[in-house]
């Protein structure tokens, strides 16, 4: 604690001296009337060394080039020396982080809470089949049907835009959603496949126009059976088409237990007795759901979401559900059949959060092409390998007897043997989630036209324009679609090729400026006192040494009223090198050029002339000062002129200073009347004395030189001057009235006094 206190003491007593040799040299020049090369040196601070490693610049050493730019690997907040990240910040958005990596699927915007559909319809662009069927639409058909036409635009620009993640505004809003409302994926897929199935029917290509149906459609039947006759009612034989199995979760941990509750037998007894037709009475009788037909995709809701009755809200399951990465739906047809009905797990929908109103919905996707999983988290997209919840979060294991579900992420669950139509349901990897939503599963073909084709992003290879207009999978993306694509890639790349020019001109620029800046500073320095130097403004230097483009050399702020150097600039003028001023001359031009020739001869005279003037001042004031005390304290009689009392106190209690100032003013102010006359003593404010003459002309000296044209203020009102008689008039009237509110007062406290006392009596 004391290390500092002393330092500080030390600078104080330092700074004490100067100023008093500086006092010493300027009252010897008024004596002599001389200035030699010695007094330029001290007055111009030129006798200090060159300093090093000062924290901050020393602003009375010209010598001194200290902290005008950071230490090595230093930065500051802003201008030359800030941050290289902050520099590149200043120049906007780099386009080019939003370049599209290779091989890389793109993301989607999200509006504000539509994760919900941007998962549905990254799930629908990474099927092929879809994908084909939607490009293969007429333009025709596609300029009647807007819905149609956004969404082709907008798997176009999946396919071969350059930027990581699309746009999905024009979509959304052509389907008019809500962009802050959340809605369920379910019901999104369920809506827009029965949208796009009206849609395609106006085409007249067969792979268009029955896509939908041909890829998501498949047919169950609710099937109720006779105990008595063996009968199935009429209805039975009805087909109903279904988009998605909804499965309950509830109570289940695997899909296979789910998939047999959903096609268990019901038993219809009691009062639950079916009416059988054919036997023209009430009969115990079963019902269940039977699989007709299935599609190619499977999609399969999980009914996580149930209803409780007594709060009236809903609640969302988050138990662990194990799922197949390969499902065997043979023995779940109604029907035997020849066909291969083997299923790989294409998708997983996931809804994150507790909520069944709130939360954040992501999608995993196998790409077909090369069996890589994809993370869809709206514009974030990223490779998960050939596991749909990440190579490194489990160590898969294949299983052929007792299928074992792996712990993931998500969700956990135990290792447990299954039944015996399970292990025929399904083999090889499993999985485990607590937030999987909707599965969607994908029918395996063994045809030699189902086999892979390779995939081929036309982002990654844009520069073909003969492939360019091509899918994936080949298939030609619409024309004019195509044009407009390839315009706007062309327009992002110019974007990216000159912000990364900026970046490059901006970054070369400020490595030149810091080298140049440092370079200069280092021959800044006066090297010996007989070699010729330039004085140069601080603020400029400062200025010139934190910026990158610095404007012209400007000393004009450091130059007195004769053109030269006045002394009272010592605080803000360097003493610089001859070759530092030449290159920094050169090349920024302005100037004027001032040499260690050109300090002021005229103002040092001023101000030698000044500091004698300010010696004899203090004096009298000093002197002054004691007496205004005596006056105070009542032991001087015999004044002649009356000034203020608060005045008097006020400036006695000021500090001495070395010409008159703003306070010096208005010795009287206080005791004029607004009539021009001497203020009644009584009146507020009014207190006054009476001071000798010579004490008063010292004030009224003071106060005219501070203010000459205000005599209003500083009146002379010698001992003789007279009250002000309508002041005195207009303070009686106001006493008068005064003493008679008083009485008033008074009395009315008398007559409340007594009549309170007469009725207590």
């Amino acid at each position: 604690m004391t290390g500092p206190a002393t330092r500080g003491k030390h600078k104080r007593n330092r700074q004490g001296d100067n100023v008093n040799i500086t006092s010493e040299i300027l009252r010897k020049i008024h004596a002599t009337g001389e200035i030699t090369n010695e007094d330029v040196d001290q007055l111009y601070m030129i006798w200090k060394p060159v300093c090093k490693g000062c924290r901050v610049n020393t602003k009375d050493n010209p010598n001194c080039f200290c902290g005008l730019i950071p230490p090595p690997n230093g930065s500051r907040k802003s201008g030359l020396w800030q941050k290289v990240s902050d520099i590149v910040h200043a120049l906007g958005p780099d386009p080019c982080k939003d370049l599209r990596a290779a091989e890389s699927p793109a993301g989607l915007t999200n509006l504000g809470a539509t994760c919900y559909a941007n998962s549905i319809l990254q799930f629908l662009y990474m099927n092929r089949s879809f994908r084909e069927g939607v490009f293969s639409v007429e333009p025709d058909v596609l300029k009647q049907q807007p819905v149609l036409d956004q969404l082709a635009r907008l798997f176009a620009q999946l396919h071969a835009s350059k930027m990581a993640f699309i746009d999905s505004a024009p979509f959304i809003k052509t389907l008019e959603l809500d962009n802050g409302a959340q809605q369920d994926s379910h019901e999104f897929l369920t809506l827009l496949l029965s949208l796009l199935e009206g849609c395609l029917s106006h085409s007249k290509v067969p792979k268009a126009r029955t896509i939908v149906q041909d890829l998501f459609r498949g047919n169950v039947s609710h099937v109720t059976k006779c105990l008595k006759c063996g009968r199935d009612s009429e209805a039975s034989s009805k087909m109903e088409a279904f988009y998605e199995l909804e499965l309950n979760v509830k109570g289940l941990k695997t899909l296979e237990e789910s998939l047999d509750e959903y096609l268990s037998v019901e038993e219809l007894q009691g009062d639950n007795q079916y009416f059988c037709e054919s036997c023209k009475t009430r009969v115990d009788a079963i019902r269940s759901i039977k699989l007709r037909t299935l599609p190619d995709v499977l999609n399969i809701q999980l009914k996580r979401c149930v209803f409780l009755p007594k709060t009236t809200t809903k609640k969302k399951i988050t138990s662990a559900f194990c799922f197949p990465g390969e499902l065997n739906m043979q023995q779940r047809l109604s029907e035997p059949s020849q066909m291969n009905w083997i299923y790989d797990l294409s998708a997983v929908l996931i809804h994150k959060g507790t909520a069944v109103n709130s939360g954040h919905y992501i999608a995993r996707i196998k790409d077909e092409s090369t069996a890589q999983w994809w993370e869809f988290d709206d514009e974030q997209v990223s490779n998960l390998g050939h596991h749909p919840f990440g190579e490194g979060s489990s160590a898969a294991k294949i299983v052929h007897k007792e299928p074992v579900c792996l712990d993931i992420a998500e969700g956990m669950d135990a290792v447990r043997p299954q039944s015996s139509e399970s292990v025929v349901s399904s083999y090889g990897e499993r999985f485990s989630s607590s937030d999987a939503y909707m599965l969607m599963y994908k029918r395996r073909h063994t045809s030699e036209n189902d086999e892979r084709r390779p995939m081929v992003h036309a982002a990654d290879h844009f520069a073909a324009e003969v492939n360019e207009r091509f899918s994936n999978d080949g298939f030609p993306l619409p024309a004019y679609v195509f044009e407009n694509i390839k315009e706007f890639n062309a327009s992002y790349l110019d974007a990216c090729k000159e912000y990364k020019l900026k970046k490059e001109n901006e970054m070369n620029q400020v490595m030149e400026r810091r080298e140049e800046v440092r370079s200069i500073l280092s021959e800044a320095p006066v090297q010996s006192a007989e070699a010729p130097f330039y004085w140069i403004s601080l603020d400029w230097l400062r200025m010139w040494a934190d910026t990158t483009t610095p404007s012209v050399l400007d000393n004009t702020p450091i130059q007195c009223s004769h053109g030269k150097v006045p002394v009272s600039k010592v605080g803000s003028i360097k003493r610089l090198s001859a070759e530092a001023w030449t290159k920094l001359f050169s090349k920024y031009g302005g100037g004027p050029a001032l040499s260690n020739a050109d300090y002021c001869i005229a103002c040092l005279t001023d101000n030698a002339k000044y500091v004698v003037s300010a010696d004899s001042y203090r004096d009298r004031r000093t002197l002054m000062r004691d007496l205004a005390s005596s006056v105070l304290s009542g032991n001087c009689p015999g004044g002649t002129y009356y000034i203020s009392k608060t005045w008097l106190q006020q400036w006695v209690r000021r500090k001495s200073f070395d010409a008159p100032s703003d306070a010096d003013t208005g010795p009287t102010a206080s005791i004029r009347c607004p009539h021009g006359q001497l203020m009644p003593e009584q009146a507020t404010g009014a207190k006054r004395l009476l001071v000798p003459e010579n004490l008063w002309l010292f004030f009224y000296e003071d106060a005219i030189t501070v203010k000459p044209d205000d005599s209003f203020n500083c009146t002379t009102f010698p001992s003789d001057s007279e009250q002000c008689p309508q002041c005195s008039n207009e303070l009686s009237e106001v006493a008068c009235l005064e003493d008679s509110l008083r009485s008033f007062i008074f009395l009315s406290f008398v007559w409340m006094a007594l009549t309170f006392f007469h009725l207590t009596i």
